[in-house]
């Protein structure tokens, strides 16, 4: 009975890619009559914000304005991310019973243990379920620009056919296979096909929101640490996440002591990460 339910879902999906494959979003530029202008031109400051950016060790009692920090989560929220599914939460922790147990988390470094703030960054990949649903109703509510058809059909067939992968998988293990044999003809997306893969997925626009989020507070005079080495069960624990959500960083956000950095920077030869093909 499973190997024919199996087939039966094989067949139903790669019926269902191929019809897909014709919704041509990708490669097609849509009318539309919408301009937006940005008349920002002042790379230098950029690049002293950038080179600015430093991980902070130690940091003062300083406090950080609340409005600040909220300021600075919007900006977070502009980042770019995968089909703009959003799939990330931020979560302030201001609770001092929970700062506790969170700077013992993160391994009582001095980083968590001196910031006067940390904001943990969480990659939710079932994000997409209700996101998908906001695109399509911003969509409707959309005066100004109609969005082309395509557009809405992605959100509408295309977004849960990647993103959806089935009860243990199983979708994702069928739909691996059929574009496996459509990559054989033409150039074809491969993922995401897993669980996995989902997680990977929600971790790369994260990712990118948390780079938004400690240039945000560079911006405006305060110091950052991205801690990747705490324990993420007993965060994920703390912070009552959804059992698929996943712990990305910890940020720790405050003044920066005059010990706080611990060296000068260290890159290497450029030629060893810039590839010129």
């Amino acid at each position: 009975m499973v190997i024919i339910n199996n087939s039966i879902e094989y067949i139903f999906l790669h019926s269902k890619i191929k019809q897909m494959a014709k919704v041509d979003i990708f490669s097609k530029i849509p009318d539309l009559n919408y301009k937006e202008e940005s008349d920002y031109q002042n790379s230098d400051d950029f690049t002293k914000l950038v080179n600015s950016r430093r991980s902070c060790r130690v940091y003062t009692d300083d406090p950080v304005p609340e409005e600040i920090i909220q300021k600075c989560l919007d900006l977070a929220l502009l980042a770019p991310n995968s089909s703009n599914l959003q799939p990330w939460q931020f979560y302030w922790v201001k609770s001092k019973d929970k700062r506790k147990l969170l700077n013992k988390y993160c391994l009582n470094q001095p980083a968590a243990a001196t910031a006067p703030e940390i904001i943990v960054a969480v990659a939710c990949p079932e994000m997409w379920r209700t996101t998908r649903k906001l695109m399509l109703q911003a969509f409707e509510e959309q005066d100004e620009v109609k969005p082309p058809k395509a557009a809405i059909q992605y959100y509408n067939k295309i977004v849960p056919l990647a993103y959806d992968q089935g009860p243990l998988g199983i979708k994702g293990a069928i739909k691996k296979v059929v574009l496996f044999f459509m990559g054989l003809k033409k150039p074809t997306p491969r993922g995401p096909a897993s669980k996995s893969d989902m997680r990977t997925w929600a971790h790369k626009s994260t990712a990118l929101a948390c780079q938004n989020l400690m240039l945000a507070f560079r911006s405006y005079g305060y110091d950052t640490c991205p801690m990747e080495g705490l324990d993420e069960n007993r965060v994920h624990d703390l912070l009552e996440l959804p059992r698929s959500a996943r712990v990305c960083m910890a940020i720790s956000v405050g003044k920066r002591a005059k010990n706080g950095i611990y060296g000068p920077r260290i890159r290497f030869d450029r030629e060893l990460f810039v590839k010129t093909v």
